[in-house]
């Protein structure tokens, strides 16, 4: 892993702006706009802060509903909590690592875990194997 500064100065000048709205004050990419939404290439997609390892391509999903779906996270790559913004009752999804908002989990998921970990492309980078 890379190691970066990870003061809000030091961010915003490395982050898009999109970028940072999301991950670092919890806002959302508009739906079917992210570049990742469609990538069906093998690796495993990590934190676009701090690099670590959140989701492997193979939990990758079409959910249909304009994000990046996964049915599950790698083991201790996310924290969950609760969201009770916008009149919703939702799970927000974090890095583990550097706590950026990456988006909500879902318990309507199409597999076995019935999770749709529902994540915004802007959050993320793809580390082909």
């Amino acid at each position: 892993m890379d190691t970066y500064d990870f003061s809000e100065e030091a961010l915003r000048a490395r982050l898009t702006p999109e970028e940072y709205a999301v991950l670092r004050e919890g806002k959302t990419e508009a739906p079917f706009s992210g570049e990742l939404l469609h990538a069906e290439e093998d690796g495993t997609f990590s934190c676009k802060v701090c690099g670590a390892k959140l989701f492997a391509s193979d939990a990758k999903f079409d959910s249909g509903s304009g994000w990046p779906s996964f049915d599950s996270a790698l083991p201790g790559a996310v924290e969950l909590t609760q969201d009770d913004s916008h009149g919703m009752h939702r799970t927000e999804v974090r890095c583990a690592t550097c706590g950026s908002h990456l988006g909500h989990v879902f318990d309507d998921g199409p597999t076995d875990t019935g999770k749709r970990y529902c994540i915004n492309s802007v959050c993320l980078d793809l580390e082909e194997s």
